[in-house]
Formats: C-alpha cells, structure tokens, sequence
C-alpha cells in the first residue's frame, strides 16, 4: 500500500486548489508544496495536520453552503459503491462493457468508443453502447431491415435486437446484484453502511422550516437513495403519481409539503424530513407499459427483474421496455421522454439565484448534466461543491478549470478526506437542526466574549445585552 494519500481541498477563500499528503501511518496531513498555506488551518499545523484541523474549516463553511436558499445533491455511482464497500468490503462493476454476437459489433465498439472520447471518459460503458444499438436499430428500421425479403439483412436485425435486450437484462441483473449484496450483508455490516448512508442524506435533508425543501438527483438506477430514505424517514417528492403502480406525469404540479407553526396562520413552513427526487437516468422500476411510464413494485434487492414484469396492465413487457438511459419506447414521439423532463428539472432547480449543487460520487463524464451546471455557474450567487473519492480520471480538475469560476467552487476531492465514514464523522454538518445548540452558542459569544473597547460601558463593566 502507497504511504502518500493524495487529496485535494478548496474550501472558504483559498485562491487555488491545495493539495495535502496524508501518511497510512499516522493519519496526518501536511502541504504537498510546503510553500502552499491557507488561512483556515490553524497556525503551527501546518507539517502535522489532523483531520480534527481540517474539520475546523470543512464543517463551517459546508454548514453555511448547506442552509442557502436553494440546495441540490447530485450522487453518481460512486455513492453506490461507497455503500457497498462498507457492507460487504468490495464492490461490483455494474457498468462492465458487453459483449456481442452480432455482424454489427465493430461498428458498435467503434461508435461507443467515440462517444466515450468526446466525454472524455475513456472506456466507453454500457450506457454508451445502449445508445448505439438503438441508433442502429433505427437505422436499420428506416431501410426496413426489420420487414426484408432478404433473410440476411432480417436475420442480421433480429440478432441485433436480440442482442440489446441480452446488454439490458444483464445490466438490470448487475444493477438488482448490487441492491442484492448489500441486503444480503452481515447484520452488522449491513446496519453500519445504511447507517452511514442515512446520516449522509439527512446532513443535507435537515434545513429550517423557512428554506426550501433539498432536491436530490442522482445518475444511478439502484433504490439505495430511496432505501436510506425509507429507514431515515424521509419522504421524497417526485414525478409519480398513484400508490400501487404510480404513473410518470409530465405535468409539474409543485406539489409540496408545509405546515403551520402553532400561533401564527398565513405563514406556512415547509415541512421538515422531505425531499425531492430525481433519477435523471431512469431506475431499474420504471417501466414503459405503452402508453405510461409505471413504477413497479420490485422489492429491493431481487435477482430476477423478469418475475415482477407478469402483471396486469404491463402484458408483453420485457426488459427492453425497462427506462434505463438512453433506452426509450421506439413507439414514442421523442427518444428523449422522459428524460427529458427530468433534466428540466435539474435545470430548473439548478439556475436560479442562491443555489448550492453539491456533487458527491459523480465523476463529470455526463456532458448533458456538465452543461447545466456550467450554465448554473454563471449566476454569481450560485456555489459549487466537488466531493469525490478520486479525481474521475482528471475530469474532476478540467471542468474545475473549464467552468473558469473558481470563486463559486469548493473542491473536497480524495480518499483522505471524501471517503463516506470519514465525510460523515468529520466534514458532513450533524444531521439535525439544533436549535438549542445555536441559541447556546449564541449565548456564550454575547456573556463571555471580550467585549470591544467601544462595546464596554463607562464603568468598565461588560456591556448590556
């Protein structure tokens, strides 16, 4: 194991990036430059450096960044995995690349791979590819390869489709498998990751009656976010409708939660333990029935997706008809429903004044979401935080120089200071409002402070509160 831990920290008024090298053995940090310094560390710390430091500057200014008027949290798969490393010590690669057997398949590697390059993601992954086959496919429809005389160019058609529905299954089934490991856990590993997981989502869920409500989105097609909110108590807001197969609705209704404080009328509260949730790429429950997109109830966790799929009102439903990004019905109007909608929403959430996007576990290879937080960044009162286990391949640090707003980014980058244990123990403010704790604090810094010579009465006595 490498004795250097590299991380990266951009917090408060640091000018540029810092980086810190954390020894195994000690847990310490120092300055990777020792000529870099920062005004939040606390002064004779700078060559030993622990995270009870970092902490002193982290947690202030996430807690400030956290009650702005406007806050959104967006989680990728490195959310996913973080939970799954802490219940069962390793993790899956849901997103392994396919394998073909169509005379198409060098094409479609080729095509994916450049759609990756463009991203700048390297590998392309199984979203990549998705999304070339139902180009193909609709190509080939177009020439009427489906309805051919000649068997070949049929045959060549039906091996292809074939071939997309065997790439969703086994992504669907890689999906439920990470769902599956985790419930399946020790009891007590089990009990530890969803505990961490609840305390990371109420640390951003726990806002005062007068701020609006959290949106959460999220890029992933597992139910971990709404597993952790189940047990947190946490009621999420969404596009469904309906309580036994809940329907997609494109109408925004704004539905929302509020209550009215005991003696005061006309001044409702938003309610506090809800939130609202977006999954912009689809979820492994949604299901395209023909005319609606319904949520079916798949327990979380279950092997087998196609099981669930037997039931009155979703006949003939296979798991091409699963709404796993890019995959859409070829009988819509648009390839784009409904993820079109859902990335109205982010945007609409996002670019508006007084808002705070914080990003955990996403690794900026989506341009479609780059772009709205870029147009985001552009309202100066707009703030973003980067947390991540890792620098996603360098793409973390070009969009930060890409963006070109260094004042409205906070960097928290690297496993000495992103990994989930230690963002929830050390960095995440506490999950709750403490009123008490404010008032005490408030309390203390009027009795107790030194007051100023101009605060002081002429007797010399402390001054009036």
């Amino acid at each position: 194991m490498s004795e250097n831990i590299k991380s990266i920290l951009k917090i408060r008024d640091d000018n540029s990036p810092i980086e810190f090298i954390q020894q195994v053995r000690d847990g310490e940090f120092t300055f990777a430059d020792e000529n870099q310094s920062s005004s939040w560390i606390p002064t004779g710390s700078k060559n030993a450096i622990k995270k009870s430091d970092l902490r002193q500057g982290i947690e202030p200014w996430l807690t400030s960044l956290f009650q702005s008027e406007h806050l959104s949290l967006l989680t990728g798969t490195g959310l996913s995995t973080a939970i799954e490393v802490i219940a069962k010590g390793s993790a899956n690669a849901a997103m392994s690349v396919p394998t073909f057997d169509t005379g198409y398949s060098d094409e479609i590697n080729a095509s994916a791979k450049a759609i990756a390059d463009k991203n700048k993601r390297g590998a392309a992954n199984i979203e990549d590819y998705i999304r070339v086959i139902n180009e193909l496919l609709r190509g080939l429809e177009i020439l009427e390869h489906n309805i051919s005389a000649d068997k070949g160019k049929k045959a060549a058609y039906d091996k292809l489709t074939e071939s997309l529905k065997k790439t969703i299954s086994s992504f669907a089934d890689s999906i439920s498998g990470i769902e599956n490991s985790i419930a399946i856990a020790g009891e007590e590993e089990r009990h530890e990751a969803f505990d961490y997981l609840v305390n990371f989502l109420m640390s951003f869920a726990s806002r005062t009656g007068t701020r609006e409500h959290l949106n959460i989105f999220t890029t992933n097609y597992d139910r971990l976010i709404e597993a952790g909110s189940e047990l947190a108590g946490l009621h999420l807001l969404d596009r469904f409708i309906g309580t036994l197969a809940p329907i997609f609705r494109s109408s925004r209704l704004d539905i929302d939660m509020h209550y009215n404080p005991p003696g005061i009328r006309g001044e409702p509260r938003y309610l506090e333990g809800v939130a609202r949730f977006t999954k912009l790429h689809g979820s492994i429950d949604w299901i395209n029935t023909g005319t609606d997109i319904r949520r079916i109830g798949l327990p979380f966790g279950s092997k087998d997706i196609g099981n669930f799929l037997n039931a009155p009102g979703i006949e003939g439903a296979d798991v091409r008809k699963i709404m796993i990004y890019p995959n859409a019905a070829k009988d819509r109007e648009t390839t784009e429903y409904p993820y079109v909608e859902l990335f109205r929403d982010f945007a609409a959430a996002l670019c508006r004044p007084n808002s705070t996007l914080v990003t955990y576990g996403y690794g900026f290879g989506d341009d479609h979401i780059n772009r709205i937080i870029r147009d985001m960044l552009t309202i100066p009162s707009t703030h973003l935080v980067v947390i991540s286990y890792d620098e996603a391949g360098g793409r973390i640090m070009e969009k930060y120089k890409e963006f070109g707003r260094p004042s409205q980014i906070s960097l928290i980058v690297g496993n000495g200071v992103a990994d989930l244990k230690t963002l929830v123990d050390y960095f995440l403010p506490k999950p709750s409002i403490d009123r008490a704790s404010i008032r005490m604090s408030e309390l203390l810094k009027q009795r107790y402070s030194i007051p100023k010579p101009d605060e002081a009465n002429s007797d010399g006595g402390e001054p009036e509160l």
